[in-house]
């Protein structure tokens, strides 16, 4: 198979996205709203526990928090009932009303 270096590297890229280091979910995310911002996937909704940037969202396809917004202002995480937006690296494919699990990186 003659692989070119950005082949490997795209396929690398995506090996690691879909890493889960741990087993039992830290969260969970309930989607009521899925926008695009800017080429990337926004998920609005609520959280049941506490996430943090880094973590990661899995629906049909696994993607990194790369920020998380409340009121349209950045901040460091979201707890338990907060209403926030979560803009991802990667896609999820997720739908209005799913549940994500969300994992520690």
């Amino acid at each position: 198979m003659n692989m070119g270096l950005f082949d490997f590297l795209k396929r690398h890229d995506e090996e690691r996205a879909e890493f889960i280091a741990s087993k039992k979910p830290a969260a969970r995310f309930s989607v009521e709203n899925v926008v695009n911002i800017l080429g990337r996937e926004a998920l609005i909704g609520t959280v049941e526990g506490v996430i943090y940037p880094g973590y990661k969202v899995k629906g049909k396809g696994i993607a990194v928090i790369r920020e998380i917004q409340r009121d349209r202002k950045r901040v460091d995480f979201a707890v338990d009932g907060d209403r926030v937006a979560l803009i991802l690296e990667g896609r999820t494919n997720a739908k209005k009303g799913d549940l994500l699990e969300v994992y520690q990186s």
